[in-house]
């Protein structure tokens, strides 16, 4: 028998024995990544559902409030964007803070939870743009209007709806509409408001002469959900509002209506609520 033949057996039996040890350290190494426990994924950001559009249609639909028959929004023709909307919060504030974004044409009304109401809002054109940190002092359901002389200088046929006749009496012709929220510094009126307007066409744009208007429907939602006192920060810059700093507007009106009951003065924003 030669050599090789003779050695055949030999290496065939190192071969078996080399091939099985590999096999059992494969198996090894494969039972090890089997049985580790895969990574966990960080669970989703809550992301906002856009609701069915007969929910928009109910919500922007007709409504009949205090005598008065409020019509309904013609949502379809608004950007979407500005419709009343449930959002991941942008803001990092308190809940139940009032953020109004004037970069970019939204009023945030901040809920637990990382969440907020986003409703579209118009704003004040340049010249009539007022910034700042405030509380909600008074709330008045179809407030009464009383330009005041700043604007009735300008236009003249106001002056029969000035403070000296009494202003102008709340229904769907008034520019406060359905409801508005009046804001304080301390114990003084900045003379700037959250309002309700007719005008849907205004939203997402800033024509308005100094205040924050919304749709009349978002009006009544945001009046129902924020008592006196809500503190509201009024910035072109939601994520540094301590930068913010205070701008005077040629108010819309003269003041709270003479005889309305008021909340009593409160301390600066700064040192009561923020």
């Amino acid at each position: 028998m030669s050599t090789s033949e003779s050695s055949s057996p030999l290496l065939t039996r190192r071969g078996f024995l080399n091939f099985a040890a590999l096999g059992t350290a494969s198996v090894a190494v494969s039972a090890c990544v089997t049985t580790a426990p895969p990574p966990l994924a960080p669970p989703p950001a809550p992301t906002y559902q856009e609701p069915p559009e007969a929910d928009y249609a109910t919500m922007y639909g007709p409504i009949s409030d205090g005598g008065f028959d409020v019509p309904a929004v013609p949502y379809q023709k608004i950007d979407p964007k500005f419709l009343r909307q449930i959002v991941p919060d942008p803001t990092g504030q308190k809940p139940g803070t009032i953020i109004v974004d004037t970069s970019n044409h939204f009023l945030y009304l901040v809920q637990p939870g990382g969440q907020a109401i986003r409703y579209g809002v118009g704003l004040g054109r340049a010249g009539f743009a007022w910034s700042g940190d405030a509380v909600v002092q008074w709330k008045q359901r179809w407030p009464k209007w009383t330009p005041p002389d700043e604007m009735i200088a300008r236009q003249p046929e106001l002056e029969e709806y000035s403070v000296r006749n009494g202003g102008m009496p709340g229904g769907l012709k008034n520019p406060l509409g359905a409801r508005a929220l009046y804001l304080f510094q301390g114990n003084v009126d900045t003379l700037y408001r959250l309002h309700g307007s007719p005008e849907w066409r205004s939203i997402g744009k800033s024509v308005s002469s100094g205040c924050v208007r919304l749709m009349n429907q978002d009006i009544i939602d945001l009046f129902d959900r924020v008592p006196n006192k809500t503190p509201v920060i009024v910035t072109d810059d939601i994520r540094n509002p301590d930068e913010n700093t205070n701008h005077k507007a040629i108010p819309i009106d003269s003041g709270v209506p003479t005889g309305s009951v008021v909340l009593g003065a409160v301390k600066s924003a700064a040192d009561s609520i923020f």
